[in-house]
C-alpha cells in the first residue's frame, strides 16, 4: 500500500475517533438535559417499578429512553439497590426494560442515513442544533435553556454520525484502500450456514470494543456507519450487536464494586440476562443469518434500519422469553454472589451512594432522608440527656457518646455528599434544596451539641449531689413538652416538605421563648426566697438557654423549606 493511502487511512481514523467523541458528547448533552427536565418524572417512574414485573419493564424502558443509555440506567439501579430503594427482583425487571429502551439509539442512528439528493436529515438536525445554541444564548430561563441544550444534543448526535459515515465514504473513494478493506472483510459473515470462527471473532469484537468504550451506542453508531458504506453485511452487524449487549454489562459490574451484596447481584442479573439472550440468538444468526437478512430485506432494503430493527427485536424477544423466569435469574445471581460470612447483606446503614448522583432528583430525596435520620439521632440524644438530668442516673452516658459520634460522622458524610451533588448539573429548585440542606445539617449538629451540654449539666449535678426543686422540675418538663411537640412538627414539615405545619411550629417556638423567660424569672424568685441552691440555680439558667436555642435551631430547619416550597408547590 502506498504512503499516500496509509496517510489517508490515518487521517480518516482520526476523523472517525473525533466523530465518536462528537456523537458521545451529543448523547450526553441530550440525555443529561432530558434527565434534568424529567427528574421528578424519573422519581415517579422508579416508584412505580415496585408494583409488578411488567411495570418494572416499562419503567426501565421509559427511563432509558430519557437518559439514552442502558448503562447509565443500570448504574442508577445498582445505586438504588445499594441504598435499599429497590429490591433485587424489582431491579431485575427494570434492567430488562432498560435493554428495550436503549434500542431507541439505534433508530436515531439509522435516521441519520435517511434523506435524498434534495435534502439531508443531518443538515436539518445541524440547523436544529444551531437553533438550540441560539436559544441557550438568548434565554435567561432555566427550563428554556434546557430545551435549547436538548436540541443542541440531538443535532450534535447527527453531526457526529455524519462525520463517521462521511469519513468512511471519503476513505473508500481511494481504490487502493477500498480493495484492501474488501480483502479484510471478505468471507466474514457472508451468508455461510456454519458457525465459523469469524462469527465468534465478530461477537468477541463487539464485547471488547463496547467494554473499552463503555457504550454500546457508540459501537452501534460505528456499525451503522460501516453498514451504510456496505463494508459489513447484516449478519456481521448482528454478531457485533450481540457482543455489544454483553460488553455493556461491564459498566454496571464496575459500578457494583464496593457496593452491597444485593447491588452486586443486580449487576450480575444484567450480565445473566444479556448472556442468556446472546446464547438464544447466536445460533440462529450464525446458521440462518442469510435467511434473516432476506426476511428483513423483504420489508426494508436499508441495512441501517435492518440493524436497528434487529437490535429491538433481540431485546424484546429476550425480555418476553426470560421475564417468566425472573425469579430464577435472581436465584442464580444469589448463587453467583453469595452473602458475605459474618456480615449483613446491607453492610451499612448509609443511604447515600455516589451512583445516585447520576439522578440528582433522587439523590436530593435520599439526602433529605439521611438528614431526617440525623435529626432523629440528635433529638434522641437530647431526650437521653434530659432523662439523665432529671433522674440523676447517668448510666446511659456511654450510649449518648456513641450516638454523638454517629451524629458528627453523619454531619461530615452528608456534607461531603452535598458538595458532590452541588457540583452536578442540577435544576434550579434542586440547587436551592441542596443549599438549604447545608444549613439544616448544621442545625441538626448544633442540637446534638446542646444535648451534649445538657449531659455535662447532668454529670455536674450528680457529682455535687444537687437536685432541682419540684417547681423547677415542672417548668423543665413544660419546656421539654413544647420542644418535643416542636420537633414532631418540624420533622413532618422537613420530611414531607410541607409548609402547612408552620402555624403549629410558630406557636411552639414562641412557647419555648416564653418558657425560657418564665424559667429565668422563676429562678430569680426562688433565689430571693432562698429555695434554690447556687449549684442547681446555675445549671437551671444554662439549661433554660440551651433548651431555647434547641428550639431556635428546630425553627431554622422548618423555616429553610420556605426558600423553595413556595416556588415549587406541585410535585414536591
Amino acid at each position: 500500500m502506498s504512503a499516500a493511502a496509509v496517510m489517508t487511512i490515518i487521517n480518516s481514523l482520526f476523523l472517525i475517533l473525533g466523530g465518536i467523541v462528537v456523537f458521545m458528547l451529543g448523547m450526553e448533552m441530550m440525555g443529561s438535559n432530558l434527565e434534568k427536565a424529567a427528574g421528578k418524572n424519573i422519581r415517579k417512574l422508579m416508584g412505580k417499578a415496585a408494583k409488578n414485573r411488567f411495570t418494572g419493564v416499562g419503567t426501565g424502558a421509559a427511563v432509558t429512553a430519557l437518559v439514552n443509555s442502558s448503562a447509565a440506567t443500570t448504574v442508577m439501579i445498582v445505586g438504588f439497590v445499594n441504598v435499599g430503594l429497590m429490591t433485587l427482583t424489582q431491579a431485575a425487571s427494570v434492567i430488562m426494560g432498560a435493554n428495550i429502551g436503549t434500542t431507541i439509539s439505534a433508530f436515531i442512528m439509522a435516521l441519520s442515513s435517511a434523506g435524498s439528493s434534495y435534502f439531508s436529515v443531518t443538515a436539518i438536525f445541524a440547523v436544529i442544533a444551531f437553533a438550540g445554541f441560539v436559544v441557550t444564548l438568548v434565554s435567561k430561563q432555566d427550563k428554556i435553556k434546557r430545551i435549547g441544550q436538548i436540541l443542541m444534543g440531538v443535532g450534535v448526535i447527527f453531526i457526529g454520525l455524519n462525520v463517521m459515515s462521511g469519513t468512511v465514504s471519503s476513505m473508500l473513494e481511494n481504490d487502493e484502500i477500498k480493495g484492501a478493506v474488501e480483502n479484510v472483510f471478505i468471507g466474514i459473515g457472508n451468508g455461510k450456514d456454519t458457525l465459523t470462527w469469524e462469527i465468534i471473532v465478530l461477537f468477541i469484537l463487539g464485547v471488547v470494543l463496547t467494554a473499552l468504550m463503555q457504550s454500546s451506542a457508540a459501537l452501534t453508531a460505528i456499525v451503522i456507519s460501516l453498514a451504510s458504506q456496505n463494508l459489513i453485511t447484516l449478519q456481521m452487524a448482528m454478531c457485533i450487536i450481540l457482543g455489544a449487549n454483553v460488553g455493556t454489562c461491564l459498566t454496571s459490574l464496575i459500578s457494583s464494586f464496593g457496593a452491597t451484596v444485593n447491588a452486586k447481584r443486580a449487576a450480575a442479573v444484567h450480565l445473566l440476562f444479556n448472556v442468556a439472550g446472546c446464547i438464544l440468538f447466536i445460533f440462529p444468526v450464525a446458521f440462518a443469518g442469510k435467511y434473516i437478512a432476506s426476511f428483513l430485506n423483504s420489508f426494508i432494503a436499508n441495512t441501517q434500519w435492518q440493524i436497528a430493527i434487529f437490535h429491538m427485536f433481540f431485546n424484546l424477544v429476550t425480555t418476553l422469553l426470560l421475564l417468566p423466569f425472573l425469579k430464577w435469574l435472581v436465584k442464580i445471581a444469589c448463587v453467583l454472589v453469595p452473602d458475605k460470612k459474618g456480615k449483613e447483606s446491607t453492610e451499612s446503614g448509609e443511604i447515600l451512594d455516589e451512583r445516585l448522583l447520576k439522578t440528582p432528583a433522587i439523590a436530593v430525596g435520599q439526602a433529605r432522608k439521611e438528614i431526617v435520620r440525623m435529626g432523629k439521632l440528635a433529638f434522641t440524644n437530647y431526650k437521653r440527656a434530659m432523662d439523665m438530668l432529671l433522674t440523676g442516673n447517668i448510666e446511659s452516658k456511654e450510649q449518648f457518646d456513641e450516638t454523638e459520634k454517629q451524629i458528627n460522622s453523619l454531619n461530615k458524610y452528608i456534607t461531603q455528599f452535598l458538595i458532590k451533588l452541588s457540583s452536578q448539573e442540577i435544576s434550579e429548585i434542586d440547587e436551592r434544596k441542596v443549599s438549604s440542606f447545608y444549613h439544616v445539617t448544621s442545625d441538626m449538629e448544633r442540637i446534638g451539641d446542646y444535648a451534649e451540654n445538657i449531659t455535662e449539666y447532668a454529670q455536674r449535678m450528680a457529682e455535687l449531689n444537687a437536685t432541682f426543686s419540684a417547681h423547677a422540675v415542672d417548668e423543665i418538663r413544660q419546656m421539654d413538652m413544647h420542644l418535643t411537640e416542636l420537633y414532631k412538627n418540624v420533622e413532618l414539615a422537613f420530611a414531607n416538605h410541607d409548609l402547612s405545619y408552620m402555624r403549629k411550629i410558630n406557636e411552639e417556638e414562641d412557647a419555648t421563648d416564653e418558657m425560657c423567660k418564665t424559667m429565668q424569672q422563676s429562678h430569680i424568685r426562688r433565689t430571693d426566697a432562698g429555695r434554690c441552691t447556687p449549684e442547681a440555680g446555675a445549671v437551671f439558667l444554662q439549661l433554660a438557654v440551651n433548651m431555647e436555642r434547641i428550639g431556635d435551631h428546630m425553627y431554622n430547619i422548618a423555616n429553610s423549606q420556605k426558600i423553595y416550597v413556595r416556588g415549587d408547590r406541585k410535585g414536591l
